[in-house]
């Protein structure tokens, strides 16, 4: 029997879902679970057929959800684009771009790319979203024609008097903490403090409040507060402006036996990168339904519990860890020489040793550095960074460089990596309901 799923279907699994989840309404709490079975395969990639097929399948249901969504793949052969490209022309293709979105605007995008320009990157994203209005269509017609009435949701909603009387009470003290810059244990610590303080007197006043009200308030106060700061100041809860990146210091050469290795540390994301070599036949055998059979360069990911100051049963892989291992393999394959110039099999990983945002893009800047001690003629250097956004519809700041705390209340995680030639690979998930090429291009 088979155990967990293959790597390509939980990677598949996570592309699917990222499209899909923003435009379930905020507040609902149903569990939903959307199950896709590749009963046929053929020289088509699979993974564009499983997002336009779970769009089909939520639209037609009776599921509150403000779709369809489309997918399409954006691949390049010489100067030429193509629409949905066969795995044998991707063989030939300098572009993989996977996008998602609605009608009106893009929610996700994943590409591995060799080196290519941005302004080719804007032309492939403007061509993917065109390419998506007649799958739009074709399942708008299809929930039309054959879908069920839609159930009313059930929102999950706080308490407007208790989150105005929550905001009174602690919106001075929260302006003033994220007024002075400080390190992630401080700023987190302080704010449990508050919270703390917050439940109390709210349960000094009326003892029959739920806690968990109490503190869901609070949370929403938080984010009010912080991303206002951001949208009117242009400042950051560690005092950066937009555009500023944390301080970088790095080493190499840190374990005495490993091939090679790398400490890439920005600000208090840490990766440590370490890369083994062995022959071709150590390379990975591969058995799913992508044509691909063996990997010779492999690039892996761990996030272990006490890299953000926790304790957690070490239960496997999580797809999170799958997903940016494959993102930070991509992002570095098209430098990776061919068996024929380098005649060994590549392992790299990559160890999270200390996190506050953009880990994985960490990951790929200490893997360049590690290949480069192992002695790897890559063709040339890779870094990554991972971009935010705060916005409220009209004003919008897009965050260089983002905290932990910068992801979790703000719009957007956008990571770019490459070369000083171009992109190598891009990884977008977004929180609104979608981004126009614009301001993605921006």
């Amino acid at each position: 029997r088979e155990g967990r799923p293959h790597t390509d279907a939980i990677l598949t699994s996570r592309l699917t879902d990222r499209p899909l989840r923003p435009l379930f309404p905020e507040g609902m709490r149903n569990d939903i679970q959307v199950l896709i079975y590749s009963l046929s395969a053929d020289d088509n990639p699979l993974d564009i057929l499983a997002i336009n097929s779970a769009s089909a399948a939520v639209s037609i249901s009776n599921i509150p959800w403000d779709g369809p969504v489309g997918a399409v793949r954006i691949g390049r052969i010489g100067e030429e684009f193509i629409v949905n490209p066969t795995y044998a022309q991707l063989e030939e293709s300098d572009l993989d771009l996977r996008l998602a979105g609605t009608k009106e605007a893009i929610l996700m995008v994943e590409a591995g790319a060799d080196e290519v320009p941005e302004d080719v990157m804007a032309k492939a994203l403007e061509l993917g979203h065109e390419s998506i209005q007649p799958i739009i269509a074709a399942i708008s017609t299809m929930a039309a024609e054959i879908g069920k009435e839609k159930d009313e949701p059930i929102i999950d909603k706080a308490d407007e008097a208790l989150a105005q009387k929550v905001y009174d009470f602690a919106s001075a003290d929260l302006t003033e903490l994220i007024s002075k810059p400080l390190d992630k244990d401080t700023f987190y610590g302080s704010i449990d403090d508050l919270k703390a303080k917050t439940v109390e007197a709210m349960l000094a006043e009326d003892e029959d409040l739920p806690t968990s009200d109490i503190k869901e308030a609070f949370g929403a106060a938080e984010k009010k507060i912080i991303r206002e700061r951001m949208l009117s100041a242009g400042v950051r809860i560690d005092g950066r402006g937009p555009k500023d990146v944390r301080p970088i210091w790095c080493e190499v050469d840190t374990s005495p036996r490993a091939h090679g290795s790398a400490i890439f540390t920005r600000g208090e994301t840490q990766a440590l990168s370490v890369a083994t070599l062995g022959t071709l036949r150590d390379s990975q055998m591969l058995d799913g339904l992508n044509p691909k059979k063996e990997a010779r360069y492999m690039h892996h990911y761990n996030f272990p519990p006490f890299c953000t100051g926790e304790t957690k049963m070490l239960r496997g892989t999580s797809r999170r860890e799958v997903g940016h291992g494959a993102l930070a393999e991509r992002a570095l394959l098209p430098v990776i020489p061919s068996k024929e110039e380098f005649p060994y099999t590549i392992r790299v990983v990559s160890e999270i040793m200390a996190s506050n945002g953009s880990s994985s893009m960490a990951s790929v800047c200490g893997s360049t550095m590690s290949l480069m001690d192992t002695g790897v003629p890559i063709k040339a250097p890779v870094s990554g960074v991972a971009m935010g956004l705060v916005t409220d519809g009209e004003r919008y700041h897009i965050l260089s460089d983002i905290l932990g705390t910068e992801d979790h209340l703000g719009d957007m995680d956008f990571k770019v990596t490459g070369t000083t030639k171009g992109i190598t690979a891009l990884q977008m998930d977004i929180k609104i309901s979608g981004l126009s090429t614009e301001l993605m291009t921006e």
